[in-house]
C-alpha cells in the first residue's frame, strides 16, 4: 500500500488492518486532526460509515450498534474536548462489556504541554475504563514501524472481545498535511511491495480465544447442590452482548425443568422473551413478575446466577437475605454481586455451564438421572406459579382502557409496549423509571424481542443515540421507550434518524421531570424536592419533534395501544408522547404492589 504522504499512509494502513480483522462499522464525528482516519474509512468499501455531528451522540450510537451485534464498532473523533465527550459512552461500554474501539486523533508530541491550541493530554485518557489503550507512533514509511502499526491494530480489535469484552482506546497523533496531498519522497513507491506495505492476506495477527469452560470436577459441587436442593432458583440478570448469540435460552429452560427451578428473568436477560417461553397463559419456568412478589415467597436454598446484577431491588434484597448457596457464573471471573452474599464464583461462560449441566444432571449417579424434577420442588414451583398468575391478573385489570382512563400510570403503557411489540423487534428502554417499570410490568412472551438498555453505568445520557445505533444493526422494528429528561438530554442524537437512515417508534413518557425521586425519602422534604430533584421543565416536545422532522402525537394513556399499533404499521419515525402526573403514577404503582401482596398472602393462608 502506498499513499501521497505519511499521515494518509497511516490512516489507510490502520483502516485496512481493522477491516481485515473484521471491523464492519464506524461512527465518525467531523474534525480536522482526524482527517487521515476519516478519509481512509470513507474510502474503504468493506466498512459502513455512520456520520454524526457531535462526538457524544456518535459514541453512544457506536455503543448501541456494538451492543446489538456483539461485535466491535469503531468511533473516530478529533483532538481536544472532542475526545472527552466520548468518555461517558466508554464508561458504559466498560461496565456493560460492550466491544467499542475508540480512535482519537491527536496533535504531534512536541505540541503537548506547550499551550498549543486544541492540545490536551489524551494519553490513557479513559483510565481503567478501557480493556487496553495504546498510543500509535507518529506516521513514517518505515517498515518495522508500520508492522508495529498493523500489529497494534489487530491487537486492539481482539482486545475488544473475548471473555471480558469492552472498550479499547488508540490515540493517533498526526502532523500536517492531514489531507491526501502529495508530498515528494514521503512514501517511496517501493514501500507497497514490502510486508509492512502489503500486509497479509487476512489480519496481520490472528487472535484465537478458547471457550471459558469448567473442568469435570468443577461441576461436582454445583451438580450435587442442585440435586439436593428443595428450593432451587435460577436468576438471569441483564445479558452481556455476547450472550445474545452464545447463550441458548432453551438450555437454561431444560436445566430448570430438570431440577424444578423457576427462572427469574430480567427483561434484559434475553430469557424473558422468545420462543422458549410457553405463552401468556403460562410462561413455563420463566417468570417476569417477581419484582412484585419475591419478597413474600419462601427463600431459595440454592441459586444459580448469571448476567449482571438484576434490575429488581426486591430480588436483589431477597437473594441477600436468603442464606442460600449461590453460584455466580461469569466468563471473566468478575464479581457482579454488590450485596456480597454469593458463595461460589464459577469463571465460565453461562452457555457452556448450562450445556454441561444438561448432560451431567442426567448421568451423575447422585442426581437420580431419571430426567424428572425432584418431588420436593412441586410445592416450590406452585408458589411461584400462583404468585405469577396473581401478579398478571392484577396488572391485566389495571391496564384495561377504562382503568387507565381513571388511574393512568407509566407501567401500564410499558406493559402494552411489550405485549403489542412486533415479533421480532428491538426494544430499547431508558434508565430511571422506564427500566424499572419494564422489569415489573413486562410480561414474558413467546416473541423474539431483543430488549436492551444502558445498565452498565445506568446514566440517562445518550439514550436515543444508543437505541438508534442498536436499530441500525438489524432490520427488526425498533421501539424506544424513554422518559422526558432522557429524551431532552440526548435530543442531539435524534439527527441520526435522518443521517443514518434509522426509523423508530419512540414512546415518550412525559411526567415533567424526575419522577423516580418519588420513590425516595427526599420526596418528604419540600423544599428542596420539587425544584432540585423533581425539576419540572415545562418543555413542549412537539416543537423538538418538528425540528427533526419527526411525526408527533400526543396520546392519552387509555388510547395508547391503538396509537402504538398505528405507528408500528407506518414508515418513518413517530413520537408518541404520553403525559402523566408522576406522583399519582407512583401512588398507583404502590397500590398495585399492595394488591398483589395481599392476594398472594391470602392465597397462602
Amino acid at each position: 500500500m502506498t499513499a501521497p504522504n505519511r499521515a494518509t499512509l497511516w490512516g489507510r494502513i490502520l483502516v485496512d488492518e481493522l477491516a481485515k480483522g473484521g471491523l464492519e462499522a464506524v461512527c465518525i464525528a467531523p474534525g480536522s486532526r482526524s482527517t487521515p482516519l476519516t478519509v481512509a474509512f470513507a474510502d474503504h468499501p468493506e466498512i459502513r460509515v455512520f456520520s454524526h455531528l457531535d462526538e457524544r451522540s456518535a459514541s453512544y450510537f457506536a455503543l448501541g450498534r456494538a451492543r446489538r451485534t456483539g461485535e466491535p464498532t469503531a468511533l473516530v473523533c478529533t483532538s481536544g474536548t472532542a475526545a472527552a465527550n466520548v468518555h461517558p459512552a466508554v464508561m458504559e461500554a466498560d461496565r456493560a462489556r460492550v466491544p467499542l474501539l475508540v480512535l482519537t486523533a491527536d496533535r504531534p508530541h512536541e505540541l503537548r504541554d506547550s499551550g498549543a491550541n486544541q492540545t490536551v493530554d489524551q494519553v490513557a485518557l479513559y483510565g481503567d475504563a478501557v480493556r487496553w489503550d495504546a498510543e500509535l507512533p507518529e506516521p513514517e514509511a518505515e517498515e518495522r514501524k508500520v508492522r508495529s502499526l498493523r500489529t497494534t491494530a489487530a491487537r486492539a480489535l481482539s482486545k475488544t472481545s473475548g471473555a471480558d469484552p469492552g472498550p479499547v482506546h488508540l490515540n493517533c497523533p498526526f502532523r500536517k498535511p492531514l489531507e491526501p496531498l502529495e508530498v515528494s519522497d514521503a512514501v517511496p513507491d517501493s514501500f507497497s511491495e514490502t510486508l509492512a506495505g502489503k500486509g497479509r492476506e487476512g489480519a496481520f495477527v490472528e487472535t484465537s480465544s478458547g471457550d471459558v469452560t469448567l473442568e469435570d470436577d468443577q461441576y461436582r459441587p454445583l451438580v450435587r447442590a442442585l440435586a439436593d436442593a428443595d428450593r432451587p432458583l435460577i436468576v438471569a440478570g441483564p445479558a452481556d452482548p455476547t450472550d445474545l448469540s452464545e447463550l441458548d435460552p432453551a438450555a437454561v429452560v431444560a436445566v430448570a425443568e430438570r431440577i424444578g427451578a423457576p427462572i427469574l428473568a430480567d427483561p434484559l436477560s434475553n430469557l424473558r422473551f422468545g420462543p422458549h417461553v410457553a405463552g401468556n397463559s403460562s410462561s413455563g419456568p420463566v417468570y417476569g413478575g417477581y419484582d412484585g412478589y419475591v419478597a413474600d415467597l419462601p427463600s431459595p436454598d440454592v441459586v444459580v446466577r448469571f448476567g449482571a446484577s438484576p434490575t429488581s431491588k426486591p430480588l436483589r434484597h431477597a437473594l441477600r437475605d436468603s442464606g442460600a448457596h449461590q453460584f455466580l457464573l461469569d466468563p471473566a471471573g468478575a464479581w457482579r454481586e454488590a450485596t456480597f452474599t454469593a458463595t461460589d464464583l464459577l469463571a465460565a461462560s453461562p452457555g457452556s455451564v448450562f450445556e454441561g449441566l444438561i448432560e451431567r444432571l442426567e448421568t451423575e449417579p447422585d442426581t437420580g438421572g431419571d430426567g424428572a424434577a425432584p418431588a420436593t420442588s412441586g410445592e416450590w414451583l406452585a408458589r411461584f406459579e400462583t404468585a405469577e398468575r396473581r401478579h398478571w391478573d392484577v396488572l391485566g385489570d389495571a391496564i384495561e382502557a377504562d382503568a387507565l382512563e381513571t388511574d393512568p400510570f407509566e407501567g401500564g403503557v410499558i406493559a402494552s409496549v411489550f405485549e403489542h411489540a412486533p415479533d421480532p423487534a428491538t426494544v430499547f428502554v431508558s434508565n430511571s423509571m422506564p427500566i424499572r417499570d419494564a422489569d415489573r410490568f413486562g410480561r414474558p412472551r413467546a416473541a423474539a424481542l431483543t430488549v436492551l438498555a444502558n445498565r452498565g453505568a445506568s446514566g440517562i445520557d445518550g439514550i436515543a443515540s444508543t437505541a438508534l445505533g442498536a436499530g441500525s444493526a438489524t432490520d427488526d422494528p425498533l421501539v424506544l421507550v424513554t422518559g422526558d429528561l432522557a429524551f431532552y438530554h440526548d435530543s442531539n442524537g435524534l439527527l441520526a434518524i435522518d443521517r443514518c437512515d434509522v426509523d423508530a417508534t419512540i414512546v415518550l413518557l412525559d411526567n415533567d421531570g424526575g419522577g423516580i425521586f418519588h420513590k425516595l425519602p427526599i420526596e418528604e422534604f419540600e423544599p428542596p424536592f420539587t425544584d432540585q430533584f423533581k425539576t419540572p421543565h415545562g418543555l413542549e416536545f412537539e416543537t423538538l419533534a418538528e425540528f427533526y422532522g419527526l411525526e408527533f402525537e400526543r396520546v392519552a394513556p387509555a388510547e395508547f395501544v391503538d396509537a402504538y399499533r398505528g405507528s408500528l404499521e407506518r414508515e418513518g419515525t413517530q413520537v408518541l408522547s404520553v403525559e402523566f402526573d408522576s406522583e399519582a403514577s407512583h401512588r398507583r404503582r404502590e397500590a398495585l404492589a399492595r394488591q398483589v401482596r395481599d392476594e398472594i398472602r391470602s392465597e397462602s393462608d
